[in-house]
């Protein structure tokens, strides 16, 4: 990926006012290109650190792995919640403390728990009988923490079903973890992506509670409580401030679980999503028919290249082009490959300048998340979706 200085200029300089824009509009990128600002990153970790208060941040890598986002957070001290073995060498390899880093994915190869354990890392977790089993026989004596199923979740995207179990499985495998030989801390949960107001913990909260309360009435020392993520990204809809949301969250939590030793919170979404933006380009503007109500827009990016989370249409990000003071109209949005599932949004046509046509470009608002590590490697050829930090 080659960037050039460029002449292009905002249709609005004032409304561009941070380093994030100035960078945009003072390059040219010959392929679509997230641009980072990682002083983004770090002004939102410590708006959600004080309202978390004594809960630990432990950043949910899958959202954005870019080294200098790691390497500032392992600066500031954060902890790092890691789904693979890749992620955790990564972290390590910025200088992470092991202990600061927990495997959070409930579905592990018995080999990587077998080197994460030998690289430092104590904390993992499970769901499932045979999970247990993996952790008791290939990291002796670690801790583990159960992850429970969220069922009731207002969330935007809810994470139910695949991951997580329910209060009778989840108080088994806290005795069936004892009596491999590992210590069961406490319990996780995750009420969904982008559960836009603090309120909507609520519902899941209570249940969750009442599965806390039967383990330790079961005589069970739960001292760990993993919140999860969650927290919220600006995609349009109104959100409320980081510093309030979480210091929201956090009493709701108080209130229902007590003064527990230790909480973990998970933001990935939430810490990364609006310290980036990508830079892209209109490659075709058509109509299938002279019947046909909207416009077709394909861009040089699409669901294959970085833009995963359009499906279902469940997170719509929002776009800016040069363009943007001219007359707007709906229209279907799609990525340039060849497979008919790359549109990206097409039940809620989106509304964008009469006037674009191919060569034109579009700037991907919030799209720090979730989109690097979701493009493809090469589909149809066309590259992964390059990131430049700033």
């Amino acid at each position: 990926m080659t960037v050039h200085a460029s002449p292009f200029v905002a249709s609005n300089p004032i409304a561009m006012p941070s380093r994030l824009d100035a960078f945009c509009a003072a390059n040219t990128f010959d392929q679509p290109t997230l641009v980072i600002d990682v002083d983004r990153v770090e002004a939102k970790y410590r708006a959600l650190a004080a309202g978390l208060g004594r809960a630990s941040i432990h950043y949910a890598v899958k959202a954005n792995p870019a080294d200098e986002i790691i390497a500032r957070l392992v600066a500031l001290g954060s902890h790092f919640d890691a789904a693979s073995k890749a992620e955790i060498a990564l972290c390590l390899s910025h200088g992470a403390d092991p202990a600061h880093v927990s495997f959070g994915n409930t579905i592990k190869r018995s080999s990587d728990i077998a080197w994460a354990h030998a690289q430092g890392i104590t904390l993992f977790s499970a769901d499932a009988d045979e999970e247990i089993e993996k952790i008791a026989q290939n990291a002796p004596g670690a801790q583990v923490y159960i992850r429970l199923i969220v069922e009731v979740s207002q969330a935007d995207w809810p994470l139910s079903r695949k991951f997580g179990c329910d209060r009778d499985t989840a108080i088994h495998l806290l005795g069936y973890a004892k009596l491999l030989g590992l210590d069961p801390v406490g319990f996780s949960f995750h009420v969904g992506s982008q559960t836009r107001q603090a309120a909507m913990w609520a519902p899941s909260l209570d249940a969750l509670a009442d599965i806390w309360d039967a383990a330790k009435d079961a005589g069970y020392d739960l001292t760990l409580l993993n919140i999860g993520g969650g927290f919220p990204a600006f995609y349009g809809e109104a959100i409320e401030a980081p510093t309030a949301y979480a210091t929201d969250v956090m009493a709701q939590v108080t209130a229902r679980f007590g003064d527990v030793a230790t909480i973990m919170a998970e933001p990935g979404r939430g810490l990364v999503a609006e310290a980036g933006v990508i830079v892209a380009e209109v490659m075709l503007v058509s109509r299938k028919s002279d019947r046909d109500m909207h416009r077709w827009v394909y861009l040089d990016i699409g669901r294959f290249s970085g833009l995963a989370e359009t499906e279902g249409e469940a997170i719509r990000y929002q776009f800016e082009t040069t363009k943007d003071a001219d007359a707007m109209g709906p229209c279907i949005l799609a990525g340039p490959s060849c497979d008919s599932v790359d549109v990206l949004y097409e039940k809620r046509p989106m509304m964008m300048p009469m006037s674009l046509k191919s060569g034109d470009r579009v700037l991907i608002r919030n799209t720090g998340a979730y989109t690097s590590t979701y493009s493809s490697v090469c589909f149809n050829g066309f590259p992964p979706l390059a990131v430049v930090a700033i």
